[in-house]
């Protein structure tokens, strides 16, 4: 297993490592029914249970996993995600979170770079985006919600199926190192990813929408005299994105849909031979990749759900739509998401007087975000990606999105859209928040759902 890279507080104490292990509740007693249980703390369950429980709603997030550090993972933090953690009251407590802050994406090619995206014109508080590792942030996330009586995680929790009765979701089965359990709840929520195990024992069908690429994530190290800032160098045949990680480079080696099997064939050689070829800057360190097991595959997906719902059941973030990694917007959707999802079902929770109508309010905000976010993407990946992936000699962006660039009306539009989304999503008020302090509620048990 690679070695954690880790920052330290001014204590010197790793706070990625101090964290992972103090944001779990005490699970010696394990619930057996809560208002709403998520299933997966990534970045939409961790922010829907803290969103819930600083409401004073009684959640139990799952999480099958020990702790949040998976290597290349998604961690780019937009403006608006920003924005969110703002309306929480949390930004200042984030800023302490080690973190790269990032102004503009730059395209690199044969005759030179072209600015992308650039940040700095946003509107609001945050005219940046920011790098976070995604475990930091999560630890960030669930250890603030952790402060709340009627929050819990549950790690090394794997959901396996649902619990139904006269047609809707009461809840999940899940196991763990004690063995099988039953959790009953008003509301069941899939936040499990793109292979969401939920979604597919709901049979809610996925609409596939296609990408042409596959993507090698890495790692490399940065020195003093390498160039500031993230970008992506198109090559023929290949996309490789930079992302600066202040410490270290985080590369993306987008290669045509299919063919990484043919690379492994030929040997990690020739991924260090292509690096080396089209980032001389970083000859001298592609060897640190040493075998197949220091990089990461992401077999590219994009499709959405053309339902999210079912009584007493819904899906948010990648197990309600997977997105390109085009334009990194993947941790903000999910986030968007869950803001949406709480200030619709907060109240309804609450009362414990939850229906159908109250989780389609929540595909009918977001699924329009998603898809036209996911339209963007195609639009980017026809007029930009394929045409780079299909040349075979020089490495140009296509005429059209050269054009496109220049516009500065189309730039800007570019980078708002990136930056912040098509419809971005505030915090409601909630004049009835509960206390840190305050005793933790017991759950709303309903005759319909209660064993």
């Amino acid at each position: 297993m690679r070695a954690a890279v880790e920052f330290s507080d001014a204590g010197g104490r790793g706070i990625g490592e101090a964290s992972r292990v103090g944001t779990s509740t005490d699970d010696s007693v394990v619930p057996d029914t809560t208002t709403c249980c998520i299933v997966g703390c990534g970045p939409a369950g961790a922010m829907l249970g803290l969103m819930l429980a600083r409401a004073g709603v009684d959640v139990v997030v799952l999480e099958k996993h020990a702790d949040f550090f998976r290597d290349f993972r998604g961690d780019t933090v937009h403006a608006s995600t920003l924005t969110v953690l703002d309306e929480l009251g949390l930004i200042d407590r984030f800023a302490r979170v080690p973190q790269q802050r990032t102004t503009a994406i730059a395209v690199m090619t044969d005759d030179g770079t072209t600015t992308m995206a650039d940040f700095t014109g946003l509107p609001g508080k945050y005219p940046y985006i920011t790098m976070v590792p995604q475990w930091d942030f999560l630890d960030f996330v669930t250890g603030e919600a952790s402060r709340y009586p009627s929050f819990r995680l549950l790690r090394n929790a794997e959901a396996y199926g649902l619990i139904t009765q006269d047609g809707a979701v009461r809840g999940v089965r899940y196991r763990d190192a004690r063995g099988t359990h039953e959790l009953r709840a008003l509301l069941t929520v899939a936040a499990d990813g793109r292979s969401s195990v939920l979604r597919r024992a709901a049979g809610l069908p996925v609409i596939e929408l296609g990408a042409p690429m596959d993507v090698l994530w890495y790692r490399l190290p940065k020195t003093a005299s390498d160039p500031p800032g993230s970008f992506a160098r198109l090559t023929p045949g290949r996309i490789l994105p930079m992302l600066d990680r202040g410490t270290y480079w985080q590369g993306a080696y987008t290669m045509p849909k299919g063919s990484f099997a043919e690379l492994k064939a030929r040997g990690i050689d020739a991924l260090h031979q292509d690096l080396r070829q089209w980032l001389p800057f970083m000859a001298d360190r592609v060897e640190s990749i040493t075998d197949w097991d220091d990089v990461g595959f992401l077999e590219v997906r994009m499709n959405r759900l053309r339902r999210w719902h079912r009584p007493g059941f819904l899906c948010i973030g990648d197990a309600a739509h997977a997105m390109s990694p085009v334009g990194g917007v993947g941790i903000n959707m999910a986030v968007q998401d869950a803001v949406a999802a709480a200030n619709a079902l907060i109240g309804p929770l609450l009362a414990g007087q939850l229906t159908e109508d109250d989780l389609r309010a929540v595909q009918r905000r977001r699924e329009f975000p998603t898809r036209m976010t996911q339209r963007m993407q195609r639009i980017m990946q026809r007029a930009m990606i394929s045409p780079a992936l299909e040349a075979r000699h020089a490495a140009q962006l296509p005429t059209a999105a050269r054009a496109a660039l220049r516009v500065s009306l189309l730039r800007r539009l570019l980078s708002r859209l990136i930056g912040i989304g098509f419809r971005a999503e505030h915090v409601r008020d909630i004049r009835h928040a509960a206390s840190p302090h305050a005793p933790k509620s017991r759950p709303i048990i309903g005759p319909s759902w209660r064993r």
